[in-house]
């Protein structure tokens, strides 16, 4: 057998059973393959099908048939070896052999490998895990790897693809290209402001920001890419969560709770659905528990849900989107179960904010589940409007006094609050004008020139 015939056929069960093992990649384990059995070739690799120099340890490797018995030799960190009779286990095929290797490394102490996607990320985590004594271990496979081009078995699979979803792209120079680790993680955050879907990626556009994420979500649900799925953004205050992690902005109040519109719940619901799907996930998980969700490791077809405060001195995402990710983290795994409806922004709850206009989101006071307690709040102050998820204005302060000014020029001052009083011998201008008291639909000027009819102005 030539040593591109060993490669490709101990590539070809690594990558069979990998993915069971929620192993990610494929050169380091090759590497280990061609140097622990000098391509093939050594004692232990003709006898015993055993290609890693993985010694016997009782129940540890499933496929495991016997006992060989060998002396070997280990490094000391001294530099000096130590060779000694050890027991090392025995194989029926190479097949099995690999099997044992992902069967061996299948323990918390190497829990570290899961998901990992970088080659020497790989091999530095498992040679601090205690695998193998040699000084140079890491060194001397990642030479095999590049020596045989081994990365490109790893190539093969890393095919990460972007949601169908988007309406608009605008990729961020924020991030490292590529992630270091497969994506088993989504982090949703608040934006801090209702922004559009453009005005998200617009925010990570500056190299010194130092800030960006995967996707945005807009007030409206419509959803931005700023940084393709196969890289890592910069979101989470935590490069490690970063790199497993798909990270979403979504628009929402600037005060707190930091409260989302209908309409960016339903299309976060729709976009972690999609995520999960495209990475081969089934389920999406919510412990609400820091240490719990850090210390899990997934299972090739979970997805975990984490967030920005467990990072960082940060609210994000706020309590409104906090309080709700059980509630997401149910919505995606029973739609993962068959349901192919899309979220409606009808099935969460309606909100009501208390805003001088819509667009100056930084005037809001309040947002409230009740339109009775978003009126209250409004009449308590002069010149605000409630506006319904959708933006429309649906009620205005009756609170006194307040600005107004003409929609139309020279708008008729009257002597009283009814039509039926004379008119002034002036008029409205352009301009602001405090109104003071009303009556009959007139307001009374403070000025005390005289009334308008309020349907012919508007507040201000």
């Amino acid at each position: 057998m030539t040593i591109q015939e060993f490669i490709d056929s101990i590539a070809g069960y690594i990558k069979k059973y990998a993915a069971a093992y929620n192993v990610c990649v494929f050169s380091p384990i090759i590497a280990q393959a061609i140097l622990e059995s000098n391509k093939g070739t050594s004692e232990l690799a003709v006898n015993a099908h055993n290609y890693f120099g993985l010694k016997y340890r009782k129940g540890r490797c499933k496929t495991c048939v016997g006992i060989y018995h060998k002396v070997g030799s280990e490094q000391n960190p001294d530099g000096t070896y130590t060779s000694s009779a050890m027991e090392w286990c025995k194989f029926g095929s190479m097949e099995d052999g690999v099997i044992g290797y992902f069967d061996f490394t299948n323990i918390s102490a190497y829990s570290n490998l899961k998901g990992v996607t970088d080659p020497r990320q790989y091999l530095e985590n498992i040679k601090a895990d205690g695998y193998a004594t040699s000084l140079k271990h890491v060194d001397n496979l990642m030479a095999v790897i590049e020596r045989y081009d081994l990365t490109r078995y790893d190539k093969e699979e890393m095919k990460m693809s972007n949601s169908s979803l988007v309406s608009y792209t605008k990729i961020s120079p924020n991030k490292n290209s590529p992630r270091n680790h497969v994506i088993d993680r989504i982090t949703p955050h608040c934006v801090v402001g209702q922004l559009s879907a453009e005005s998200i990626c617009g925010c990570f556009t500056s190299p010194s920001r130092q800030a960006s994420c995967n996707y945005g979500i807009g007030y409206d649900g419509r959803i931005s890419l700023c940084v393709e799925e196969k890289d890592r953004s910069w979101c989470s205050s935590s490069s490690a969560n970063d790199h497993r992690a798909v990270t979403i902005e979504c628009a929402s109040d600037k005060t707190h709770p930091y409260a989302m519109t209908n309409a960016v719940y339903a299309s976060l619901i729709n976009l972690c659905v999609d995520i999960c799907k495209r990475n081969g996930k089934k389920k999406l998980l919510w412990f609400g528990d820091k240490n719990k969700t850090l210390a899990y490791s997934p299972k090739s077809d979970e997805m975990v849900l984490t967030v920005h405060r467990w990072f960082a001195n940060k609210s994000c995402p706020g309590d409104w989107l906090y309080s709700r990710m059980g509630d997401l983290a149910a919505k995606v795994t029973a739609r993962l179960g068959g349901s192919t409806a899309e979220e409606k922004p009808a099935s969460t709850t309606t909100l009501y904010r208390v805003r001088k206009t819509w667009k100056n989101a930084s005037s809001q006071i309040g947002a409230f589940q009740t339109f009775k307690k978003a009126k209250q709040c409004a009449d308590q102050h002069a010149g605000y409007h409630v506006y319904n998820d959708a933006g429309k204005k649906v009620y205005t302060s009756s609170k006194l006094p307040y600005k107004v000014r003409p929609k139309t020029a020279n708008v008729p001052i009257r002597t009283g609050p009814a039509k039926t009083y004379s008119a002034a011998r002036t008029f409205l201008q352009s301009g602001k004008y405090m109104i003071t008291e009303e009556k009959n639909g007139f307001g009374k000027l403070k000025s005390g020139v005289g009334w308008v009819y309020l349907k012919k102005v508007e507040r201000v």
